[in-house]
C-alpha cells in the first residue's frame, strides 16, 4: 500500500508561487494579513503542516481569506474539503483554464498567472477593456444595481480571464481596469443591494487585482471599501485597522487632497456607526480643511463617489448622530441646494437624513414630508442603505403612529408596490 503523501494540492500550490519552505508560506500568510488590516492574525509554521498533512482541518475564515489573497485559488482546490462535504473525495484534477471556466453571474475566485509564452492578446487590451469600465462608472448612477451588478460581473469575470492570456504592462493596465470593476461590484453589493459578505469577497479580489497592477492608490480605495464592512456592524478595531492599511497604500502613491479627505470622511463614518460622534467630527473638520488647503496631486478618473458636498453630508449625518440638530439642519439643507440633479442616490440619504432631524425635533409631520419625498427619490432611483434610513425615521415617529401625516407616510411605505419591490430586491 502506497504511503500518504499528504495535502500535494497545497504543497503544489505553494511550490508554484514561489515558496520553498514552510516558514516562506507562513511569513507570506502574515504579511498579508498585514496588508489587509488583519494585524492580530499570525501564521505559524506549526499551522501549515497540520495543513499540508494527510487529514487537513478545514481553515478558518480568516485564514481562508489569507490562502486565497497569497495563492490565488479557492480553499477547495487546495486540498481542503469542508466538514459538511459527505461527498467522497474526487482525484485531484488539472485545474481549468481561463477560457474554460464559466461562472455566469457569479465573481470567479482566483485570478490567474501571466501569459508564460507570447500573450494571445494585443498590447491594447487593457485600454479596451477599460473603455467598458468607465462606461459602467458613468451607467452606476441611473441604472438599477441589480441590472448593473450582472453586467459588472460579467465584465469582471471576462476580465479575469483575459489576465491570463497577458503579461508586461497590459496586464497591469488590465489589471488596473479590472479592480476598478470589481471595486464597483463591491460597491453595489454593499451600498445599493445590501450583501455585505459577498462584498466583503468581492473587494478582496479588488485587492488582488490592484496589487497585479501595483496600484497602491487604488488599494487603498479597495481597503477603505472594506473598512465600511465591520465599522457598520459596530466592530470599530476590525474598521480601524483597515483603516491604517488604507492610509499606508495612500502614502505610497500620490494621493490627491481628495482622496485624503475621503479616507478622513470614511474612518469618520465607520466611528459614527460605533457611537465616537466627537472623534468623528474632529476626522471630518479635518477633511474639511484638507480640501480646503488641497494639493499638487490629481485625483484618479475612479474617484466620483466623493466631493465637497459629499463631504457636507457626511457632516450632516455625524451632527445628527451627536444631537447636534440646529446644525445638522443647516449643513444638510445646504447639500440639497448644492447637490448635482444626477446624483439621485446619495439625495435619498440627505432627504432622510433631514426627515430624521425633524423627527428628533418633535417635528412629526415636517419628517413625514421629507420622508415621502425620499421615497418618490427611491422610485426612480433605488438605493437600499437610502431606504434604511428612511426605515429609520418611521421607528423614530413611532410616538406619533396615529397621527395622520404618519399614516399617510405608511401607507406609502407598504403599498403593494413598494413592499414587493422591497422583498423582491
Amino acid at each position: 500500500m502506497p504511503r500518504p503523501t499528504g495535502n500535494t494540492a497545497l504543497k503544489a500550490a505553494r511550490q508554484t508561487a514561489g515558496l520553498s519552505s514552510q516558514q516562506a508560506f507562513a511569513d507570506a500568510l502574515s504579511a498579508a494579513a498585514r496588508q489587509l488590516g488583519m494585524g492580530e492574525v499570525v501564521v505559524s509554521t506549526r499551522q501549515i503542516r497540520r495543513w499540508e498533512s494527510d487529514s487537513p482541518p478545514w481553515p478558518q475564515d480568516d485564514y481562508q481569506r489569507l490562502l486565497t489573497q497569497v495563492l490565488h485559488l479557492p480553499v477547495e482546490e487546495l486540498g481542503f474539503r469542508a466538514p459538511w462535504d459527505r461527498t467522497p473525495p474526487a482525484p485531484a484534477a488539472p485545474r481549468p483554464s481561463a477560457r474554460a471556466s464559466h461562472m455566469p453571474s457569479a465573481l470567479r475566485s482566483a485570478l490567474p498567472r501571466p501569459a508564460q509564452s507570447s500573450p494571445l492578446q494585443p498590447a491594447t487590451i487593457g485600454a479596451d477593456y477599460a473603455i467598458v469600465t468607465e462606461a459602467h462608472r458613468r451607467l452606476y448612477w441611473s441604472v438599477a444595481p441589480a441590472t448593473l451588478v450582472q453586467a459588472v460581473a460579467e465584465h469582471a469575470n471576462l476580465g479575469t480571464a483575459l489576465l491570463g492570456e497577458t503579461s508586461g504592462v497590459a496586464r497591469r493596465v488590465l489589471a488596473a481596469a479590472l479592480a476598478e470593476s470589481l471595486l464597483l461590484a463591491g460597491r453595489i453589493q454593499f451600498f445599493d443591494l445590501r450583501q455585505p459578505e459577498q462584498a466583503d469577497a468581492t473587494y478582496l479580489r479588488a485587492l488582488q487585482a490592484a496589487g497585479e497592477a501595483d496600484d497602491s492608490l487604488l488599494g487603498a480605495a479597495v481597503l477603505a471599501h472594506t473598512a465600511f464592512i465591520p465599522g457598520w456592524a459596530g466592530r470599530r478595531e476590525d474598521a480601524t485597522e483597515r483603516m491604517v492599511a488604507a492610509r499606508t497604500y495612500a502614502r505610497r502613491g500620490p494621493a490627491s487632497a481628495e482622496l485624503l479627505a475621503w479616507l478622513d470622511a470614511v474612518e469618520a463614518e465607520c466611528l459614527t456607526r460605533c457611537g465616537d460622534n466627537r472623534a468623528a467630527l474632529t476626522l471630518l473638520r479635518r477633511a474639511e480643511d484638507t480640501l480646503t488647503v488641497g494639493n499638487e496631486h490629481r485625483s484618479p478618473d475612479w474617484l466620483t463617489w466623493f466631493s465637497p458636498v459629499r463631504l457636507a453630508a457626511f457632516m450632516g449625518n455625524t451632527e445628527l448622530k451627536a444631537g447636534h440638530l440646529p446644525q445638522a439642519r443647516v449643513t444638510l439643507q445646504r447639500v440639497l441646494e448644492e447637490m448635482p440633479g444626477t446624483d439621485g442616490k446619495q439625495r435619498v440619504v440627505v432627504l432622510a437624513d433631514l426627515a430624521a432631524v425633524e423627527a428628533a425635533s418633535s417635528h412629526p409631520a415636517e419628517a413625514c414630508e421629507l420622508a415621502e419625498a425620499a421615497l418618490d427619490q427611491l422610485a426612480a432611483t433605488w438605493y437600499a442603505t437610502g431606504m434604511e434610513r428612511v426605515r429609520d425615521v418611521r421607528r423614530a415617529l413611532a410616538q406619533w403612529q396615529n397621527s395622520e401625516a404618519v399614516q399617510r407616510l405608511d401607507d406609502r411605505l407598504y403599498s403593494w408596490g413598494a413592499t414587493l419591490s422591497s422583498f423582491q430586491r
